[in-house]
This record gives structure tokens, sequence and C-alpha cells, in this order.
């Protein structure tokens, strides 16, 4: 497959950002290849500068669960264009989009927009610190929410993929206070608690992990986080950046039934747009200022151009509920079992799944780094060079659509079939 002027573009870039890309996972230094820069996108098919179509399961990392261009969610965002781009003032649709959020996850009795899963994380544990008036939090290994400094602590994603396993640049106090436990291990939780409970401001974790590939959450798993930290009164947040209106129009926590104090969600909630959101028990989100002392400010929070393409995409999810969850998991069963016949070890929870090429079943952050990372990159280079365009890393999610069709669905698994 031809990609020259792809791999024209990226000589020129590296001259001006850090490894030629504005993200690291994007520069495919684990797979071997040149980034692909995309020209366009429309419905489940994503088209690079050399004209190559190449059916998409990336999804811009999530949000388009709707495809590319969905015609509703263009016309929306095009008409607020046309009323202006951004006033850094209140607007109508900041309640309207509000609305529809606490409507399917009523956990968040209150909550703020930001522009980001990192702004989104970073200011739920900063407002859980507020209102319990403590300093320490717990997180997982590999699960991995966001770039600020507390959390950079044996972080999936990006840095899993780059064997880095801390930032350079993050002094040694930011993280004096992040206090590490094994996913699906409820024991090292239990231990952190019991050495440390009276000063655990939150215990923060992707309700199904999705950064270090998806490792699903064991049965009962959770359910034993929300006991733990209610027992020790510290809050439980769900970070569904990546499950939120994914897994179900009620994320993860509606999927698994279990309740968080705080969540945060990005990705879909901003239709493919800069957009995410915080928020959970009033008594807690009350402490943000202005109302209390926690403070969190962003000029572009709530931009009306951002906001209307997630009530646009949140509206169709509601309205079609039913048809799009269903197809959803019709179409990634159907790619499941082919990975599982041609031998593959496979991890899916609805419609995000990863491959994963170790023999060990992967349930945690050490069963994961036992996949072979340099087979993966030559399925990489297999797919791509078959019109199918996934994740560069061994530990990223693959993301199904509602824009694919039985044909991409048929397509793929013959590409998965004749990998040798």
């Amino acid at each position: 497959m031809n990609i020259q002027n792809s791999e024209k573009f990226y000589a020129q870039a590296q001259n001006f950002m850090p490894g030629g890309v504005n993200s690291p996972v994007r520069a495919c230094r684990a797979v071997g290849r040149a980034p692909l820069f995309i020209d366009h996108a429309k419905g489940s098919k994503i088209y690079d500068v050399d004209g190559n179509e190449y059916i998409d399961y990336i999804c811009s990392w999530g949000p388009n669960i709707l495809g590319h261009s969905n015609e509703r969610v263009i016309n929306a965002v095009t008409e607020t264009c046309q009323r202006g781009l951004t006033f850094g003032a209140c607007h109508s649709g900041e309640i309207e989009l509000a609305k529809l959020i606490k409507k399917h996850f009523p956990s968040m009795e209150m909550l703020r927009l930001v522009n980001s899963g990192t702004e989104a994380v970073m200011s739920a544990i900063r407002a859980a610190r507020g209102y319990t008036k403590r300093d320490k939090i717990v997180k997982f290994e590999g699960c991995y929410h966001g770039h600020s400094d507390g959390l950079l602590v044996k972080s999936g994603s990006g840095l899993l993929t780059n064997s880095i396993p801390d930032s350079a640049g993050v002094p040694k106090g930011y993280t004096d206070n992040t206090l590490l436990a094994k996913y699906n291990n409820k024991e090292s939780v239990e231990k952190l608690f019991e050495e440390h409970g009276d000063d655990i401001a939150c215990v923060i974790v992707e309700p199904c992990a999705a950064n270090m590939g998806v490792v699903p959450p064991q049965e009962g798993f959770l359910r034993f986080l929300r006991d733990i930290t209610l027992k020790y009164n510290s809050l439980l947040i769900f970070d569904e950046v990546i499950t939120g209106f994914r897994l179900s129009i009620g994320g993860a926590q509606k999927y698994y039934n279990v309740k968080p104090d705080l969540t945060t969600l990005g990705k879909i909630v901003g239709g493919g747009m800069p957009l995410a959101v915080y928020g959970g028990k009033k008594e807690v989100m009350q402490c943000v200022a202005p109302l209390g002392s926690v403070y969190q400010a962003g000029t572009l929070s709530g931009n009306p151009v951002a906001v209307s393409a997630g009530i646009e995409t949140l509206k169709i999810l509601e309205e079609n509920e039913a048809e799009i969850y269903t197809r959803l998991e019709k179409i990634s069963l159907q790619l499941e079992n082919a990975m599982q016949e041609s031998g593959m070890n496979v991890n899916r929870v609805g419609s995000i799944m990863t491959v994963f090429f170790t023999n060990e079943k992967v349930k945690d952050y050490d069963t994961a780094k036992t996949a072979d990372t340099a087979r993966f990159a030559e399925y990489f280079r297999h797919m791509q060079d078959n019109g199918i365009y996934t994740a560069p890393s061994q530990f990223e999610a693959m993301f199904v659509s509602f824009a694919h069709t039985d044909e991409d669905i048929d397509k793929t698994i013959n590409a998965i079939k004749s990998l040798e």
C-alpha cells in the first residue's frame, strides 16, 4: 500500500512537533510505520492523503460511535458555528446537555463541563480531596487517567506502549499521595486502606480498563470498591471517559450496576469535539467554585460548538438506543468470534476490544505486559495493508461504530483469517 504522501508529511512534521505528532501513540513507532495523515472520513471509512480507504476501528479513540461525519451532528455544528464559535459566557446549550447527561447518569446530580478527559479527572480528584479534606488517592496499575502530574504512575495507554513507567518532569512530591493498587486484586486495595484508610480521599478506576488494552473487571470487583470506599468514608470515582455512553447509554455504571460518587465523561459526550464532564453527588460538587472553595475554571468550558455536537450525538443515541446498542453488540461479537477462531486472545466488552498476543489470560497490568508487541506489530501492518485502520499499539482498544456495515465486518474478518 502506497503511503508516500503520509511519509512526506511526517518528515515535515518532525521539524515542528516532538516526534512529528501532537499525541505520542500517533507516531506509530511501536509498529514500525509512519503515521497516516488523514484527509477526510465518512461513515465507517477514513481516507488518507494518498487516497487510500480504510475501515476505521479507532473512531478517533472512541467518540465516533455513530461513525464519521454523521449528517445530523454536522448540521447541528454548522448551524451553531454561524452564531459564533465561542462566547466565554453562559448559553442555554450547556443546560440542555447537562439534562441529557444527568438523565442517563443519575449519579451525576450536579456536573461541570470541561474541555478534556485529563481536565475532568484532575478536577474530580481535586473536588474529592476538597470534600473529604484528605490528600491520598488510590489508582490502579495500567489505568490511564490523563496526563496530570499526580496520575502518571504506572499508567497505561501511550506510556505503556513506549515503555515509560513514569514521566520525566513530574516532581516526586506530586505523586507522594498517589497509592498504587493492582486492578482486579481486592487484597491490594484492602492493604492500602488498612494502612492509609483515614487519609484516602478517593479511589479512581476505569470501571472497564481500556488503556492497558481492554481488561474487564472481574465479578464483584467494582461492588467491592463501592463497599470499601463507603466503609472508610472515601469517594469512588469512575473514569468513564471511554466507557461512558459506549458500554451502554448509561455507561459502565449502568452496565455493571454499580453507582460511584463521582464520574468523569469524555469522548462521545462531545460528539467528536473537545469536551468532557465531571460530576456526581450534589454535596461534593457544591464544594466547587463559585459555591465552594475548590477552584476550577476554563475559558472554553461549555464551548457552544462542542456542546451542540454532544447534544445531537446523545439525542441520536437516546432516540435509537435499542437499535444502536443491539447492533453494536452483534457485530462486535462477530469480530470477537473470528479472532478467537483464528487463535487470537481477545478481551471484549460491548463495542470495545483488544487482541493480546500472549497465551496468558489478560486480567491486569502484569498479564497485559506479557503480550508480544513484535507480533502485534506484524498484525497491525497486515491489517493496515488490507485496508483496516486499527490502533498502533498493543495496549489500546479497538472501537466498533454503528456505521460499520455487514460488508465492513466481512472484510475485516477475512483480513483476520488471512493473517499467517
